[in-house]
């Protein structure tokens, strides 16, 4: 199809939620034989998303313009360059309409992974803010009366009690100030380590180190390489171009290093073990017995379902240590949520115990 002369066109940023939608409706509807224009205008009146809406708006102009659905997804900017690569494939091989459920798939399977590791870690989130907020409400407002009481009573406190109590004299007088100001260092802070693109793989490092949770997003990027590379070798694309996709795809940046050497050194020429060696780090990115399948489906020519195989495997493997993460981190909440009350309940107590001694005498 040969475009007309290029119109004005912006990129929109929607939610992957609001992504996974139009890729997994639009295939259908195309599937059911309506016509790429009705089946735009009908995602348009069904979503509920605004910038979704300007984005299937523009959509339908670029293709009443003239444009192929391939460009003008890319001129809206709202699909991943995985879905944007197989629909250029489909329409070149016309097998569109496959290649756009094979994306929905795609993008089906990565909210599933990213689902697994916010879910990991939104239980010990929610945990651990309730308990600061309990234990600042505690300090900010009881301590300071304690603090009055053992004043007037003159009584001897130990260096646990001096020191919650001081803490809770300070937020009584600098609360208002101080609280806010941690707070919003803690969210920079967090913005910086998970967020900004130059620093936030401080964060994922950080994130790797922890017990069982770093276990659980080296076995979800282990399922997603094998199942999005599998994917995208079996509809057609090429080695280098299927393994730059997949480096798009990652969040994790160690892994997106990983990947782009890999596609470099496969589009040199060199075979997928000759570049697992020359990276010196990959046995810790890749287990080297997911290396040695991926050589041996390369050798044996049937790398698509060896991969495919693997991301099925990693996924289950993905499956039981997100359980067993639930049951451990339970007990160490309560662990941690205890050793708290047990301080407080130190602080307060030792002193009264040595007021009721002294009355006694």
């Amino acid at each position: 199809m040969i475009n007309k002369p290029k119109q004005h066109a912006t990129k929109y940023h929607v939610r992957f939620k609001d992504r996974e939608y139009f890729t997994e409706n639009i295939a259908l509807l195309l599937k059911s034989a309506v016509p790429i224009g009705d089946a735009l205008n009908s995602l348009a009146l069904t979503t509920k998303n605004a910038q979704l809406k300007k984005a299937l708006s523009q959509m339908q102009s670029d293709i009443e313009a003239g444009y192929s659905l391939a460009n003008a997804m890319e001129r809206s900017g709202i699909v991943s360059h995985q879905t944007l690569a197989l629909a250029r494939l489909g329409e070149a091989s016309g097998h569109l309409i496959d290649n756009l459920q094979i994306a929905a798939q795609q993008e089906e399977k990565q909210h599933i992974f990213r689902s697994k590791v916010r879910s990991a870690l939104l239980y010990p989130a929610f945990v651990l803010s309730l308990t600061f907020v309990v234990g600042l409400g505690v300090a900010w407002f009881l301590l300071p009366r304690l603090a009055e009481t053992f004043s007037q009573l003159q009584v001897q406190l130990p260096l646990v009690s001096r020191v919650l109590i001081n803490f809770g004299v300070f937020l009584q007088r600098y609360g208002l100030i101080a609280v806010p100001a941690v707070i919003g260092g803690l969210f920079l802070l967090g913005l910086i380590l998970f967020t900004a693109p130059k620093t936030k793989i401080i964060g994922q490092r950080l994130l790797l180190t922890m017990p069982g949770v770093g276990q659980l997003m080296r076995e979800i990027e282990i399922a997603q390489f094998g199942y999005l590379l599998g994917t995208l070798l079996g509809a057609g694309l090429s080695v280098t171009q299927a393994v730059m996709l997949l480096a798009s795809a990652s969040n994790l940046r160690s892994y997106q290093h990983f990947y782009s050497f890999l596609a470099k050194s496969l589009d040199d020429g060199h075979s997928f073990k000759e570049a697992f060696s020359m990276y010196g780090n990959s046995a810790k990115l890749l287990p080297p017995s997911v290396q040695q399948m991926v050589v041996s489906g390369e050798a044996s020519g049937s790398l698509p379902e060896v991969l495919l195989t693997t991301g099925r495997t990693y996924e289950q493997k993905a499956d039981t240590t997100t359980n067993n993460l639930e049951v451990i981190i339970e007990p160490v909440l309560l662990v941690v949520v205890a050793a708290g009350v047990l301080l407080v309940a130190v602080a307060v107590l030792i002193p009264i115990y040595s007021l009721v001694g002294g009355l006694n005498q």
